[in-house]
């Protein structure tokens, strides 16, 4: 199966990421399993983890040049947020709100 590739990226609560790929599917991903791991553990830091980015072409997200995921990763070991699901949806939204 090809991966679709990422159109958007965003940080949430708890070290998670909502990751939007082209064909519409979102998906969320679990930073903390990966904090453990030496090359990752300035994700600790928020306003960091925070900074994360589509890299150019949508073939992953990454936080500097030495620290990034592929896509790959994230449609594998995402968990697909239901579009059906309007209370998930509205939870994810008002992580994404701006803080007042």
């Amino acid at each position: 199966m090809k991966v679709p590739r990422i159109q958007s990226v965003s940080p949430l609560e708890g070290k998670r990421l909502l990751v939007t790929f082209v064909d519409g599917t979102q998906k969320r991903y679990d930073c903390q399993q990966i904090l453990r791991l030496e090359r990752f553990r300035l994700l600790n830091q928020e306003a960091f983890f925070k900074a994360v980015t589509v890299d150019p072409g949508g073939y992953g997200v990454s936080w500097n040049d030495d620290m990034d995921l592929s896509e790959y990763e994230l449609w594998h070991n995402g968990v697909t947020v239901a579009s059906n699901n309007v209370l998930e949806r509205e939870t994810l939204e008002s992580y994404l709100a701006p803080e007042n």
